[in-house]
């Protein structure tokens, strides 16, 4: 039996949806969502459907933006030698807060999972291997995907991959719980983890 309206029950549907948010938070949302005015209901909205709209891969590194170039790549302030290959843009983010990195980054969106069926040409891997090709500043491919299986499986593969090149590939060190999601993990272990990387 449902307890409420068809809009009600709708929009908690549709919140229940997003990950992370059971039915009790999506119940909560949308309560919070219907009473409050309606220009924050309707600023929410807009800003759902403009960032559906305008955001999309940045064409140098792939994580998210609404620019051709993500603020990132089109820094002149960065260093051109170095890349650090994360797996989500959230871990990009992750690195940023430690304000200690100035390289650039790659976002695979995702990793090798032969058990899941993704394979290297389901992660933006290939446009890692074009940048390489066409970027000739590029001396260090530091590799920061989770300490998971799946994300070391990603990481040898691409050493693998880079190495015949003649471009140095480190991975960060431990201090990263195994299993570990790196979005999650605080600013000190992250940045004691880049520092620690070993060559791989």
């Amino acid at each position: 039996m449902d307890y409420y309206s068809e809009k009600l029950q709708t929009l908690i549907q549709e919140l229940s949806r997003l990950p992370g948010i059971g039915s009790k938070t999506a119940q909560r949302l949308a309560f919070h969502i219907v009473s409050e005015p309606a220009e924050s209901a309707e600023r929410l909205a807009s800003a759902i459907a403009d960032a559906r709209h305008s955001v999309r891969y940045c064409k140098r590194c792939c994580t998210l933006t609404d620019q051709d170039l993500c603020p990132i790549c089109s820094s002149p302030s960065r260093d051109q030698s170095t890349i650090m290959v994360v797996e989500h843009p959230q871990d990009l983010a992750a690195y940023e807060k430690t304000g200690k990195y100035n390289g650039l980054y790659h976002v695979l969106h995702g990793a090798i999972s032969p058990e899941m069926g993704i394979g290297p040409g389901d992660i933006r891997l290939a446009e890692l291997m074009k940048r390489l090709q066409t970027e000739e500043a590029v001396k260090e491919v530091i590799i920061a995907t989770n300490s998971s299986l799946e994300g070391e499986t990603t990481a040898m593969y691409i050493s693998k991959l880079i190495k015949p090149a003649g471009i140095k590939v480190s991975r960060i060190a431990s201090g990263v719980p195994v299993g570990g999601d790196l979005e999650y993990i605080d600013e000190v272990t992250l940045l004691r983890a880049l520092e620690g990387r070993v060559e791989l």
